[in-house]
């Protein structure tokens, strides 16, 4: 049920279990992490995630749990949590297509990557309370810190769900795009990265989330980005990158 294709630096990774909206049951998240292995021992330069059919993800496959021994730690701490940092931790910018249905797991695997582009049908929310659960995956820490206190427990409340655009205007994610053109436009944006300073990118991949999971200040900050400047000195990219400005050309990055 995960495909996963590599072209010219770029891996491609695809939910493909359209038939039940890509959920993701403990055996399909193996899977998915073998895929993201599998890309890093490539050496992409970029990875894109998408989903197939109506949906990018609607979240754990429940069809076949007895919620009577249902072992929802064990798949949440012990599958899902561990995947979440691994595709954190990707060494190479990672792009995602929000589409359809994405809940649950498949919002957690949103979050978890670092640029995420949303089709207008995308429906983003929290509808767990209608099965006596809540929203797991990260969700709650993504919309408090976007959303505040009130319209994150109005979602759950009410169990509503959010379109493509309102997702993109409350800052949940980072741009909506009609449906016929999302997965286009965010292919391109991961070739583009897979054509550019890698190094560079990373040093920024982890600067943001130290800044925000160590809740940094302005000048902890601007400590880190100038040692992680100075480190930058020593790449090809960066003497490519000043050549190329400095004689008027395109800089051609080899990602080190």
């Amino acid at each position: 049920m995960i495909d996963l294709t590599i072209s010219d630096d770029v891996a491609t990774i695809v939910l493909n279990a359209p038939a039940k909206l890509n959920a993701l049951d403990e055996a399909g998240l193996d899977e998915l992490d073998a895929a993201y292995d599998a890309a890093e021992e490539a050496g992409v330069r970029a990875l894109l995630l998408r989903g197939e059919g109506r949906a990018f993800c609607a979240g754990r496959d429940i069809s076949s749990v007895d919620p009577r021994d249902d072992d929802v730690l064990g798949y949440l701490g012990g599958a899902v949590t561990p995947l979440m940092q691994r595709i954190a931790r990707f060494p190479a910018p990672t792009f995602a297509v929000a589409h359809g249905a994405c809940l649950g797991v498949g919002l957690g695997l949103l979050i978890a990557t670092d640029v995420v582009y949303v089709a207008e049908s995308a429906k983003i929310g929290s509808p767990f309370a209608a099965l006596g659960a809540t929203l797991d995956s990260g969700g709650h820490a993504l919309f408090l810190e976007r959303l505040g206190p009130h319209k994150t427990l109005d979602l759950i409340y009410t169990g509503r769900l959010m379109t493509g655009a309102e997702a993109v205007q409350s800052g949940l994610f980072s741009r909506v795009l009609p449906d016929d053109d999302v997965v286009t436009t965010t292919a391109d944006a991961a070739a583009a990265a897979a054509r550019g300073a890698t190094a560079a990118y990373l040093a920024s991949k982890e600067l943001v989330s130290r800044i925000r999971d160590e809740r940094l200040t302005l000048w902890e900050s601007i400590g880190l980005e100038n040692t992680a400047q100075a480190a930058l000195c020593d790449t090809d990219d960066y003497r490519e990158g000043f050549a190329a400005f400095q004689e008027k050309r395109r800089p051609t990055f080899l990602g080190h």
